[in-house]
């Protein structure tokens, strides 16, 4: 599939890039090489595969959401360089 120039610096203005007239001329061409190849892709039968997002399977190790209490109040503040004795202090920046 051919891209004109004029097709990347229509998308160029869209993503709100500068490009060179030299630049126009290379990116149409990558970018068709690129869509050449794409299209050589959608001939290929893919009867019967089963689509799939990644060829490596993941194993999503997940945890129980349990609110538990580790720390006291007391314990967090005592950290803190500033604080009165419910909250941290911290400047005030506007």
């Amino acid at each position: 599939m051919k891209i004109s120039p004029e097709e990347v610096a229509r998308v160029a203005r869209l993503a709100r890039l500068d490009l060179a007239e030299d630049k126009l001329e290379l990116f149409a061409d990558q970018l068709g090489d690129i869509l050449t190849y794409m299209e050589k892709l959608s001939e290929v039968d893919t009867e019967g595969v089963i689509p799939m997002f990644t060829p490596v399977e993941h194993v999503t190790v997940t945890r129980p959401d349990v609110v538990k209490k580790e720390y006291e109040r007391e314990e967090i503040l005592s950290n803190a360089p500033e604080q009165d004795g419910e909250h941290f202090i911290v400047p005030r920046i506007v």
